[in-house]
């Protein structure tokens, strides 16, 4: 996740902001918001959602919902997975592609009912995806980007739901719901909708909320988590927790150049439902085979992988690419995604990562990276 600086333009601010400056948060520019990167630190940050919990600020992410008689299919055309197997109240991950297969974004889509729908974006596409959903539903469905109007909020780490049953009201009930799948709840005295989603690898909860009542939700969240270790995380731990998980972050791993079957999302491409946008590509695809294959590595060397680094064959031939890298808190070793030749994609395998001009040694290995108890 770059924290680089970017072009100067009048950045948003969540509900939450000053909630971040109380808290001493770091802001940074990301997709156009001003958000934290971290508080007490990344590591420390990190270490807590893995031994705890965390609670993250994730309102600028994008929410549009669909409502009416046709909003269910033209949710499943929109879309590579299979919405047609919801049931009211399930959630499933998807990605949105372009007519060439490549992909527009990563998604989580939401049945509340036959004929409303809610898809959650990410924030740097908002714009496009919110496009993309009027073009293709056209008058056979009401669109509403609601992202506005909506906070929302991430509490993420294995102490989470008790975490949330200290919150009253519907709190202790939430420890019933079942993953990838959401419900309505009173939560320290505030309407939400909660689902038992996440983007850290942990069990955990995300919660959508109005913007006004943001503040006292996530203050609730602080101050009866505190006893049980909650800490507010930033987005330096939210990047190297999802990268442990072999979680996907838009723009780094995947994008318009990518298509999901080569970034290892093949299992959310429903190839044989009804016609969906990207079949077609999809099934060329599969057909001729993949060229690269999006995969693990670990560092050898002593250095730490970065988007943009080159991956090159242990006699200094270009071959690829890294998407993501960082330290792995977690894992305890320097861990990266990177896109490489079919051929040369087998686990074992060893690389050198460009690192500023040093070779350093790596090899790939099974992801994820980090995978929680069961």
């Amino acid at each position: 996740m770059s924290t680089a600086p970017q072009p100067t333009q009048e950045l948003r601010r969540t509900p939450l902001y000053d909630e971040h400056v109380r808290l001493g948060g770091r802001l940074v520019p990301f997709a156009g918001w001003e958000m934290p990167v971290q508080y007490r630190g990344v590591t420390d940050e990190h270490r807590a959602v893995r031994t705890a919990a965390g609670i993250f600020d994730t309102s600028h992410m994008g929410e549009i919902f669909l409502r009416g008689e046709h909003s269910a299919a033209v949710v499943d055309h929109l879309i590579t997975n299979d919405a047609s197997r919801l049931a009211d109240g399930q959630a499933l991950y998807t990605c949105a592609c372009n007519e060439a297969g490549t992909i527009l974004d990563d998604l989580l889509i939401y049945r509340v009912a036959q004929d409303h729908w809610l898809i959650v974006c990410n924030a740097s596409n908002r714009d496009k995806i919110v496009a993309h959903v009027q073009s293709v539903a056209g008058d056979r469905c009401d669109v509403e980007d609601a992202s506005d109007r909506l906070a929302m909020i991430a509490l993420q780490g294995p102490r989470a739901l008790e975490i949330a049953a200290l919150l009253g009201d519907d709190g202790p009930a939430l420890a019933s719901l079942k993953g990838f799948h959401f419900r309505d709840a009173t939560l320290a005295g505030v309407r939400c909708t909660v689902a038992r989603t996440g983007y850290t690898g942990e069990d955990g909860i995300e919660m959508f909320c109005p913007s006004a009542d943001a503040p006292a939700l996530w203050r609730a969240l602080l101050d009866k988590g505190a006893p049980l270790g909650v800490e507010p995380a930033g987005l330096g731990a939210r990047d190297t927790l999802r990268l442990e998980a072999r979680l996907s972050l838009y723009g780094n791993d995947i994008d318009e150049t990518t298509n999901p079957l080569e970034a290892g999302l093949g299992w959310v491409v429903k190839l044989d439902k009804k016609d969906f946008i990207g079949r077609d590509a999809l099934q060329r695809i599969k057909e001729q085979g993949l060229h690269r294959k999006l995969v693990g590595f670990e560092m050898v060397g002593r250095g730490i992988a970065r988007h943009g680094y080159a991956l090159l064959t242990t006699d200094g031939q270009r071959i690829g690419v890294c998407t993501s890298g960082s330290p792995g808190p977690t894992v305890g070793k320097n861990i990266g995604l990177g896109y490489v030749p079919v051929t040369s994609a087998e686990i074992g395998t060893p690389l050198l990562v460009d690192c500023r001009g040093r070779t350093i040694e790596a090899k790939i290995v099974k992801t994820p990276f980090y995978k929680r108890a069961s």
